[in-house]
């Protein structure tokens, strides 16, 4: 995982929509800035709801949300749709955000070992520094995690 207090690493990435999304269109905001292995699954979704829920919240206290996972931009917009996610969610197929961010690795399923998303959360300052790093997820209560 990245350290606390170090810059953010810089991304660009194209959201549900096709448009171009930097980290410098967050400056001089807070960003919660989420990895996720994959749209419509059970895990992924309720971390996703869960931050729907608390996404006024979020607003409240000047954050941004931000989802990050390998899915196709039409998978991020049926997933908007179907859950009503009230963010953006970034296609990153090549694993450039991922990999920046060090949210790809190997991981362990069934006890079988592949390459894969590994979910993660940082949150970034109005500076684009790290100011919180999250790597065990708790898909259903991560709002509470991040607003503790």
């Amino acid at each position: 995982m990245l350290e606390v207090g170090t810059k953010a690493p810089h991304f660009e990435g194209y959201d549900e929509n096709g448009n171009i999304v930097k980290l410098t269109d967050f400056a001089n905001k807070k960003l919660v800035l989420y990895f996720y292995p994959k749209d419509s699954t059970p895990g992924c979704t309720a971390e996703a709801c869960d931050l729907r829920d608390n996404y006024q919240r979020f607003l409240a206290l000047g954050y941004e949300v931000l989802g990050v996972s390998r899915d196709s931009q039409a998978s991020h917009q049926r997933f908007i749709a179907k859950y009503e996610l009230p963010f953006h969610l970034i296609s990153d197929p090549e694993c450039a955000i991922l990999k920046a961010y060090e949210a790809w690795g190997l991981k362990k399923n069934y006890g079988k070992e592949t390459m894969g998303t590994l979910r993660t959360t940082y949150v970034i300052d109005e500076q684009g520094i790290i100011i919180d790093a999250i790597a065990k997820v708790d898909t259903k209560n991560h709002s509470a995690q991040l607003l503790k």
